[in-house]
């Protein structure tokens, strides 16, 4: 099974469970997968002990106050999630964090609560865990202090996943893999357009070969593609191999797809500047063969990444990057990307977001990206809604300060009257699911006038009463007269 089906079996696996955000995480990542052992260190109740067993895993917990009995044993995947907050000696919480790095084989997760700033100056704890329903102990750590007490105390460097969540890995090679992972851009195996004889006859032998490509972008070496004395003895070599795709299928698209590939590591490579770059050989072997293959040589793949890294001190390096973009919706000071459109963006841009998500992870649920163009920052925005609502109401916001790193949250979602809106398919790039549908919307909009007047549209309130002038309402994508 690829990589990308493993991923999509666990998430619509881990919806019908309420696994906690750490835990999901690592399932949505197939860091914890039916391959791997699973122990929860400080389960409390032993909820996800339970859950994680019911997706077919191996999985166990142990806790000092509801599981004192049970046993503490090693597994692959460890999870210390949001036990660091509620431990008030310090020692003891140093050595909770210790001890669970000791039972762990593969991966540890830490989680613990977060402090963002809010508008207001005031501090607020960010993410779910622990809630306090009594007078008891609160740790709140902040991101870069959380990451700072994990490395200094077992001697590490973690990896952000997202706010208040931490992986832990350790062979340096997974790590580095999971990493660059995290910045390679989907694609599609090229659909064939020429059903010669030849390509039919093989095409069974042929299909794991163009499903390599489609992943990593190049031919595969000895010993990465399974079937491969069978393609061997047929074809003497893989490239003899593929040449017999190539008949079949568009040579433009497959060279698109590697160059995506080749963008997708530089964008990786440049991001681990800010951290200790790892050396050649920390590299998994499927990133060292992609990069002489792309590149010739590390030094020369570190050296492109670093040039394209080092361009972005220049504030108008952004901006004319953001102007010139064909994806995403333009204003006077901003650009607003869809999530899944970030990988079909420039390299800088993709670049520039990392350096901003570096050291938060993952933003959970986050739809749109905005790029400012007048300062450095970017806010990553909440519409839960964005597919199904023809006007989705934004919840919630964080931005982060690119020079100082803060942090800021803010929430809409028990405002009268939030911001909406509109033109969705601006945002998106033209093979989105539902890019016609909400065209077609737009289309429709701007025949009846109803976008003219955009600064009295922009907020859920405004829009009604624009409806109501025109005597209109929509209903799903469409357009009704009352």
């Amino acid at each position: 099974m690829s990589q990308a089906l493993e991923i999509e079996r666990h998430r619509a696996a881990i919806a019908r469970h309420d696994i906690s955000r750490p835990v999901r995480l690592a399932i949505e990542s197939a860091i914890l997968n039916q391959d791997t052992t699973f122990f929860d260190y400080g389960c409390g109740y032993g909820g996800d002990v339970e859950r994680v067993a019911k997706l077919g895993y191996t999985s166990a917990g142990w806790d000092p106050y509801y599981y004192p009995n049970t046993p503490i044993t090693a597994a692959d995947v460890v999870n210390l999630g949001y036990v660091l907050n509620v431990i008030e000696d310090q020692e003891e919480r140093r050595q909770s964090l210790i001890q669970a790095w000791e039972l762990t084989q593969k991966v540890l997760i830490v989680a613990a609560q977060v402090l963002i700033n809010a508008p207001s100056k005031a501090q607020l704890a960010y993410s779910d865990g622990i809630v306090t329903c009594r007078n008891t102990f609160q740790k709140y750590y902040e991101q870069q202090e959380l990451k700072t007490y994990i490395d200094e105390v077992l001697n590490v460097d973690a990896v952000p996943v997202a706010l208040g969540v931490y992986f832990v890995f350790r062979d340096e090679a997974q790590k580095e893999n999971y990493k660059a992972i995290r910045f390679f851009s989907r694609t599609s195996t090229p659909r064939v357009r020429i059903p010669i004889k030849r390509f039919e006859d093989y095409k069974e032998k042929l299909e794991p070969l163009m499903d390599f490509f489609t992943k990593r972008g190049r031919l595969p070496v000895k010993g990465e593609l399974e079937n491969e004395l069978e393609l061997l003895n047929e074809f003497g070599n893989f490239r003899r191999a593929f040449a017999i795709v190539l008949q079949a299928t568009d040579e433009a698209e497959w060279d698109a797809i590697a160059y995506r590939r080749s963008l997708d590591i530089q964008v990786y490579l440049a991001l681990t500047h800010f951290d200790q770059r790892p050396k050649f050989h920390q590299l998994a072997p499927e990133m060292r063969y992609d990069i002489k293959a792309f590149f010739g040589s590390y030094e020369e793949a570190c050296l492109v990444a670093d040039q394209k890294l080092f361009s972005l001190g220049n504030p108008k390096v952004v901006q004319t990057a953001c102007e010139k973009s064909k994806i995403g919706k333009h204003t006077r000071g901003a650009l607003y990307v869809h999530v899944s459109a970030l990988a079909a963006l420039d390299p800088l841009l993709r670049i520039y977001e990392g350096c901003a998500s570096r050291t938060i992870g993952r933003v959970d649920q986050a739809t749109l990206i905005k790029y400012y163009t007048d300062k450095p920052q970017i806010s990553y925005l909440f519409y839960p809604d964005f597919d199904n609502d023809p006007h989705p109401a934004l919840k919630a916001s964080i931005t982060i300060d690119l020079k100082t790193l803060y942090i800021t949250h803010r929430d809409y979602e028990n405002r009268a009257n939030p911001p909406i809106l509109h033109r969705k398919e601006n945002f998106v790039t033209n093979n989105y699911p539902r890019y016609e549908e909400f065209a077609q919307l737009t289309q429709q909009e701007q025949q009846l006038g109803l976008l003219k007047l955009k600064s009295e549209i922009g907020t859920r309130e405004g829009w009604k009463k624009c409806l109501a002038a025109h005597g209109v309402e929509i209903r799903g994508h469409e357009v009704f007269k009352c």
